[in-house]
């Protein structure tokens, strides 16, 4: 892969879409039509549940994607980042101490950097002394709140997309009040949550356009049959930018329209478009 100099300005709008795709193999006839519809310029996808030489790379290349950045293990996990403009491999973390393949970076072509994380689910039982799962989401969240404040005391441009398996608002949840002891939604996690944001000053992209007051939600259960019609959905997948990008932000959606597509993962994608 050709490297892209750290401070060529960008010519045009970007488009940019995450996605947690639940297996990437599982659902390519869903992934084509995605990118035939909407067509972004880089794709970030959580839990591909594909080790690296397994990945079917085939599609995104004829998609366009040259450039392709994968962190994949067997059966869970796993991130990726694909691109029609040269990026560079920045790193790929270790969250809370593990090698679970939960984060990758990029490089973009201005020199902004771009973080896709998966954050741990967390379990069923919000309970830290009772489940070692969420203990494990608590210090993921906790390290990344490190991670946030030493990215702010750089003053760099950057992007974190991916699934964060936190709704923060009363508003990114269909129940603020029967969903304050499920995991996603507790106390510990969205106060956590609006902390790591806060210390490095993330201005959320997508609340940039909707209004804190409205409803939002980007995951809905596979067991709600009618999911559509209940709509007791959850906003857990995130788009956030540091405050030196903030005027570039043109548009944001979530593509709600997969989710009822056959085969369709329970999480849809989000679409950010930033000036140039």
């Amino acid at each position: 892969m050709a490297k892209a100099s750290a401070k060529t300005a960008l010519s045009r709008p970007i488009t940019l879409a995450t996605w947690n795709i639940n297996s990437v193999r599982a659902r390519l006839a869903l992934m084509d039509a995605f990118l035939r519809q909407h067509d972004p310029d880089i794709l970030c996808l959580q839990e591909t549940k594909v080790k690296d030489e397994d990945f079917p790379h085939d599609l995104f290349e004829q998609r366009g994607y040259a450039h392709r950045l994968i962190h994949g293990q067997p059966g869970y996990n796993g991130v990726a980042i694909f691109a029609k403009a040269p990026v560079v491999l920045k790193e790929k973390l270790k969250l809370a101490g593990r090698d679970d393949r939960r984060h990758i970076a990029a490089e973009l072509a201005d020199g902004t950097i771009l973080h896709n994380y998966y954050v741990p689910a967390g379990g069923d039982i919000p309970d830290a002394k009772k489940n070692d799962k969420f203990a494990h989401k608590l210090d993921v969240l906790d390290g990344m709140t490190k991670w946030s404040a030493g990215l702010k005391k750089k003053g760099g441009r950057e992007i974190l997309v991916g699934d964060l398996n936190i709704a923060p608002l009363e508003t990114d949840v269909w129940s603020h009040k029967q969903l304050l002891d499920v995991v996603s939604h507790t106390p510990v996690e969205t106060e956590g949550l609006l902390k790591m944001q806060a210390a490095r000053g993330w201005v959320d992209a997508v609340r940039h356009f909707v209004p804190p007051a409205e409803k939002l939600y980007s995951w809905w259960s596979y067991r709600s049959p009618n999911w559509e019609l209940a709509d007791k959905g959850r906003r857990l997948d995130h788009v956030w930018v540091s405050p030196q990008l903030q005027d570039r932000l043109k548009g944001a959606q979530v593509i709600k329209a997969m989710r009822g597509m056959e085969k369709a993962s329970d999480h849809a994608p989000i679409i950010v478009t930033l000036a140039p």
